[in-house]
């Protein structure tokens, strides 16, 4: 399986960040490319690099629409008149059924929403979701396992 980094530069897109404590402590069981409403000067510091998406997540509100919580943008220096808030909740650019299937999946079956990967698309600020299960300390051990196994492999190989 090819990351979503490699895939990127094969078709344009520019990372600004990935989220690699996602996959350490969610199986991801879906994703989803939305697009990110927002202002001007946070587009600016996403362009300098300037995020967190560590502690993210996303959520839906009562008006049917999903919001992304806890992004960290770093504010833009140059915007000192006007400056955004560095985690406010952020709107998610997404089609209809799509978001009432997510909504659904997250109310009724313990699914969490995290971001994984935030980039540029298109001149557009685009994030790639991930539907996910938190893993338990058992299935943590089992990925250790399956790593240390594929290394060894590894070096097997290489050896011959």
């Amino acid at each position: 399986m090819q990351s979503h980094s490699a895939k990127a530069a094969a078709s344009g897109e520019k990372v600004i960040a990935t989220n690699r404590k996602a996959r350490a402590d969610y199986s991801v069981e879906e994703t989803l490319e939305a697009g990110l409403a927002l202002v001007g000067s946070e587009v600016k510091s996403l362009r300098a690099g300037s995020v967190q998406m560590s502690d993210g997540y996303a959520l839906p509100n009562k008006g049917g629409e999903l919001f992304l919580h806890n992004l960290r943008i770093a504010p833009y220096g140059a915007a000192n008149l006007f400056p955004h808030e560095p985690t406010r909740a952020r709107k998610l650019l997404l089609h209809r059924a799509e978001l009432d299937r997510w909504a659904a999946k997250v109310r009724e079956r313990g699914y969490s929403i995290v971001p994984l990967v935030l980039y540029f698309k298109g001149g557009r600020a685009k994030v790639q979701l991930g539907l996910v299960k938190g893993k338990t300390h058992e299935d943590r051990r089992q990925d250790i396992k399956q790593r240390e196994t594929k290394r060894e492999m590894d070096r097997m190989v290489r050896r011959r």
